[in-house]
């Protein structure tokens, strides 16, 4: 079995110096990036998320290995091209994941903790999930070693991707050369994905490459600076209620629930779904304001 370094324990020190950097940047120019309990709860849950996927990512990692042995293809780790490929599949996964984790909520319930802060720095960056590992986002994945992809050479390029994902959380850039904003994820793109604007609710879910989001029909270009957070503010810096308050939610939602059909719907259907309209979905949201086919 091959051995791959663990390259996002390594890129952890470069991620604190970037931070410290964009802070005396922010200091420097007088922008309000930071707000130091804000800080404190994104490290929190970044570090809570890397403690937890010590154990999850090894449960994970033992799923692929056994659907590896059932792969249709040899596709060779030692190849350039197979790392390619990999890159591709993985960031292809990713797209998909990423949107799901939009559009279902029994996912959203995870990934929201990611767009909890109202801030949009390198630090809200590591704002990650405890329990996505745990609910299963992993099988957006289980594709790839059936087709051949050696398992530690698909949880490399999730570090990967990672890795890359962290530089694009701020506002310190504000576009990159034209020909890398049509191909790449960038600081523009990710920042209309974290923006809880309408407009620019469930829009550019890319990891690397933002081409998966203008073949797919989710590609939104940043107009204005987004207001950032979500529609309804968690409103706590608590990282243990921000880790859990989704799947707290559900529970609340289910008490409401008339019959299975209700119960389906408050786990698999988009957030914001409710059986008495209470609460609104992104596309009943847009629908009302005449964005529905945008």
């Amino acid at each position: 079995m091959p051995i791959f370094r663990n390259i996002l324990l390594d890129a952890i020190p470069a991620f604190i110096i970037l931070i410290i950097l964009e802070i005396i940047y922010a200091i420097q120019t007088q922008r309000k990036l930071y707000e130091v309990k804000d800080a404190a709860t994104s490290i929190s849950l970044g570090l809570g998320n890397l403690f937890i996927g010590l154990l999850t990512k090894s449960f994970i990692l033992v799923i692929f290995i056994g659907l590896y042995k059932y792969r249709l293809f040899n596709i060779p780790y030692n190849a350039w091209w197979a790392f390619i490929l990999c890159f591709l599949a993985d960031d292809f996964s990713y797209y998909w994941a990423h949107r799901s984790a939009h559009s279902i909520r029994w996912f959203w319930a995870s990934h929201v903790v990611h767009h909890t802060s109202e801030k949009y720095n390198l630090a809200a960056a590591l704002r990650q999930t405890w329990t996505g590992n745990l609910t299963g986002s992993f099988i957006f994945w289980t594709w790839m070693p059936l087709v051949g992809f050696h398992p530690a050479m698909v949880m490399l390029m999730q570090s990967v991707s990672l890795i890359y994902q962290f530089w694009i959380h701020t506002e310190s850039v504000y576009k990159c050369p034209r020909w890398f904003e049509f191909i790449f994820n960038t600081p523009s793109h990710h920042r209309v994905h974290h923006g809880s604007d309408i407009l620019y609710l469930d829009k550019n879910h890319a990891g690397i490459l933002i081409i998966w989001d203008r073949m797919f029909g989710s590609f939104q270009p940043e107009i204005h600076l987004p207001k950032y957070g979500l529609t309804k503010n968690v409103n706590t810096f608590n990282p243990i209620k921000i880790a859990f308050h989704e799947w707290i939610n559900i529970a609340k939602d289910f008490k409401k629930v008339r019959n299975l059909k209700d119960a389906w719907n408050y786990l698999f259907n988009a957030p914001g779904w409710s059986n008495d309209g209470s609460s609104k979905t992104t596309q009943q949201m847009r629908r009302e304001i005449g964005l529905d086919n945008k």
